[in-house]
């Protein structure tokens, strides 16, 4: 299966990050990224034989305890219809690249909750449980979104969790992913540097137990302003040979992930570019085999696709 990916793009570290071809020697890369291929599309035929085109957008992965592969992810009927994406996706594979088979959809959005929409998964086994971590929305002015909780014991059955909000925090705050740091753990996203817009960026909450957070801190800030979309979208934080690499959705004609490199897990600045590559809301996964893969969806995407990901030093 891995033998029908194709010829790698190389990308290269110190700024330059406009992708070569893979036999360049303009620099020493950091990474370098395989072709996308599709393994999942959540599209139907309808009983009258038409089809009906859905997409996956923010989306995420884990390997159960059984073995099978599980993907969640923000999903809606074509054409995006942000504000009414309000349950999640759910397909199953014994593979990473399939074949992936169609579920029930789950959290679906609850008022009584506080919940507007269900946004931006990110999930992770500890203690024998699943932790789902999600933007639930809130705020009619954007001002006020929530990161949401939910934990399960078999990856189908989802209970919210009583401390919730995990967070609540600047413009339409959203997009959690979730490390082990030390004796305790860190949980990313998205925000501006006021609740009501300014700079795009970073930020980062800390906590002991994954149900309680504190202590807000601004990991990464960009040069550009605004409320919605902006180029920190989608962060996923991965630790490599003493490294930390923060990856980021710019939204630079929409399928652009930019990576950068930092000593700490706690600040990254933009000249520290390390490379790029074409993706939309890209997910890093290691399998327990020592492979790596980048995924990359959204709006109007057909699916899910994966490429092989190579570290290069």
């Amino acid at each position: 299966m891995l033998a029908e990916l194709a010829t790698p793009w190389r990308f290269l570290a110190l700024g330059q990050a406009r992708a070569v071809g893979a036999g360049s020697e303009l620099g020493k890369s950091v990474f370098r990224v395989g072709e996308f291929r599709k393994i999942y599309d959540p599209s139907f035929v309808r009983a009258d034989g038409k089809k009906e085109s859905w997409y996956i957008n923010d989306h995420t992965f884990i390997r159960a305890a059984d073995g099978q592969w599980h993907l969640f992810g923000i999903t809606h009927k074509e054409p995006a219809n942000p504000m009414h994406e309000r349950f999640l996706a759910h397909a199953t594979a014994p593979d990473l690249f399939g074949p992936w088979t169609k579920q029930a959809p789950l959290l679906q959005s609850d008022k009584k909750a506080h919940e507007i929409v269900t946004w931006a998964p990110y999930v992770l086994r500890h203690d024998g449980m699943y932790w789902i971590y999600y933007c639930a929305g809130g705020g009619r002015d954007g001002t006020h979104y929530r990161i949401h909780l939910a934990t399960s014991k078999d990856l189908w059955n989802w209970t919210r969790h009583p401390a919730n909000p995990m967070l609540m925090d600047g413009y339409k705050s959203r997009d959690p992913m979730v490390m082990k740091f030390e004796d305790g753990w860190l949980l990313y996203y998205v925000a501006t540097s006021t609740p009501r817009g300014g700079n795009h960026t970073v930020k980062v909450v800390s906590g002991t137990d994954l149900s309680h957070w504190s202590n807000p801190r601004e990991v990464y800030r960009d040069a550009e302003t605004g409320t919605d979309g902006g180029p920190t979208e989608s962060p996923f934080v991965v630790v490599h040979d003493g490294k930390y690499y923060l990856f980021v959705c710019t939204n630079h004609d929409y399928n652009e992930t930019a990576v950068y490199e930092s000593d700490t897990p706690f600040h990254w600045d933009a000249v520290n570019l390390v490379g790029k590559f074409p993706a939309h809301a890209a997910e890093v996964i290691e399998t327990p085999e020592g492979k790596w893969y980048v995924s990359r969806a959204g709006w109007g995407e057909g699916g899910v696709y994966l490429a092989e990901f190579t570290w290069e030093r």
